[in-house]
């Protein structure tokens, strides 16, 4: 039997949606800076919304970068507290010839609300708060003790919210904290992410003359720093994608076959993987593992962009006096930051080319973790998905990154239900983003039960 505040989110599902499609319209582009009053407005919107709801204490925490947001309700005695977390920032939007519709204006197609942010993370921020919601309107109350707090940075290395949670471990006290920033397995199948990889962001930066020159005159002479970074990008990883860097594996652990076992009874299909969601001719990585193998528990290297020299339209010889690439690293549990950039730094300086300067800088970075599964708040998860989507739960890892859920855990002892409600095809981070609509309706009704279920 639906409790009242289920009831309640049912019967205010359509303002629910008007409410989120307004969150969406605000370009939260953190990484850029002509949308930094965007990332303040969406912020404030954040906070009104926990004031109406009858949330406590609702505030912006300043800082530097993008303002975090707080609140706080904190009255049910004898109970267990959470700190629900998520992110109001968004993407950058290109390339935008891409987008079926405007990124920054909502539209209802096939079942799915298509917006950046859409998935990652708006929808589930507002389903998180429209739980709270329906839980203090059919019932005067929350069912636990509840701390938010969402930030702004999230898509470019949460650096605020890292340095408040080191800083600040009183004015966060939990039992355990609930991230809504993951996905579903597969559709209509309840998942809790119980691991996730860890990374390092860096940029690679080779230097040659001091200025740029004329390829005619100094062609042949003057070194070439693209080339050099070439060079250099080419000896990172070998065609089969393992990684050269020396000791880079030494510390990496591979899933148990209990894991393992779990992972291969998953409905997956590789083949409709490649087609449907890759879309490439053929997969690539290590020879002899899976496809879930790779990208759960393996680490990476990725380059995502290598800006520099001329790039305009026709014509222009000239040998750029700098050349650079941004690189990331993919890190899986038992692997530092700490360590990988310094065996990727001293490689890249090793096999640097004669005749150019190169410098590697570390822009920011993350833990992976692996989270038990037999404590009380997985289980309670659990339970309250079982109830609403009338499926067993399956555990799985990510192959992506959420910083903070290292941070929670080291610093404030908290283990993380990760509780996400996107699905594996919802273009984050890649045009026509979308969110699934019965995904957004059973993710309030997951999060109203889960919470019920944990106070009860």
């Amino acid at each position: 039997m639906s409790s009242a505040a289920v009831q309640y989110a049912r019967q205010n599902h359509t303002r629910f949606l008007d409410e989120l499609k307004a969150l969406l319209r605000i370009p939260s582009i953190s990484t850029l800076p002509e949308n930094k009053d965007d990332c303040r407005k969406a912020a404030e919107t954040l906070r009104n919304e926990l004031t109406r709801i009858g949330m406590e204490n609702a505030r912006l925490i300043e800082s530097e970068g993008h303002p975090l947001v707080y609140a706080d309700w904190l009255h049910a005695a004898g109970k267990p507290t959470v700190l629900i977390y998520g992110h109001y920032d968004v993407q950058p939007s290109d390339p935008l010839d891409e987008w079926l519709a405007p990124p920054f204006e909502p539209v209802e197609r096939d079942g799915n609300l298509y917006a950046r942010g859409a998935a990652d993370d708006k929808g589930q921020v507002v389903a998180q708060i429209k739980a709270l919601e329906s839980l203090m309107a059919a019932n005067g109350k929350l069912p636990i003790n509840v701390r938010v707090l969402f930030e702004g940075e999230e898509e470019v290395g949460g650096e605020t919210i890292a340095n408040y949670v080191a800083s600040k471990p009183a004015d966060l006290k939990a039992d355990f904290a609930l991230v809504s920033d993951t996905e579903l397995f597969a559709p209509g199948l309840p998942t809790l992410c119980v691991g996730l990889r860890g990374m390092i962001y860096t940029e690679l930066e080779v230097r040659g003359a001091k200025t740029d020159l004329h390829s005619g005159m100094y062609g042949g002479a003057a070194p070439n720093p693209f080339v050099s970074l070439c060079q250099i990008i080419a000896r990172l990883k070998d065609e089969n994608e393992h990684i050269l860097i020396p000791g880079f594996y030494d510390d990496v652990v591979p899933p148990s076959p209990e894991e393992l076992a779990a992972w291969r009874s998953l409905p997956f299909d590789e083949e409709e993987y490649r087609k449907k969601e890759v879309g490439s001719r053929q997969l690539v990585g290590e020879p002899g593992l899976s496809v879930l193998e790779r990208t759960w528990a393996r680490p990476t290297l990725d380059v995502h962009g290598m800006p520099g020299g001329f790039t305009g339209a026709g014509a222009k010889t000239v040998i750029p006096a700098k050349a650079m690439a941004k690189v990331s690293m993919r890190l899986v549990p038992n692997m530092t930051p700490a360590r990988a950039f310094e065996l990727y730094q001293s490689y890249v300086q090793k096999i640097a080319p004669a005749g150019v300067d190169v410098e590697v800088r570390l822009i920011h970075a993350g833990d992976a973790c692996i989270v038990a599964v037999n404590n009380r708040y997985i289980q309670a998860a659990t339970h309250a998905l079982h109830e609403v989507w009338g499926k067993d739960t399956v555990f799985i890892r990510s192959g992506g990154s959420i910083p903070i859920v290292g941070d929670f855990d080291r610093h404030l002892g908290l283990p993380s239900v990760m509780m996400g409600f996107g699905l594996p095809d919802d273009n984050i981070h890649a045009p026509n983003e979308k969110f699934n609509l019965k995904n957004f309706e059973l993710g309030i009704e997951s999060v109203i039960r889960f919470l019920e279920e944990v106070g009860s």
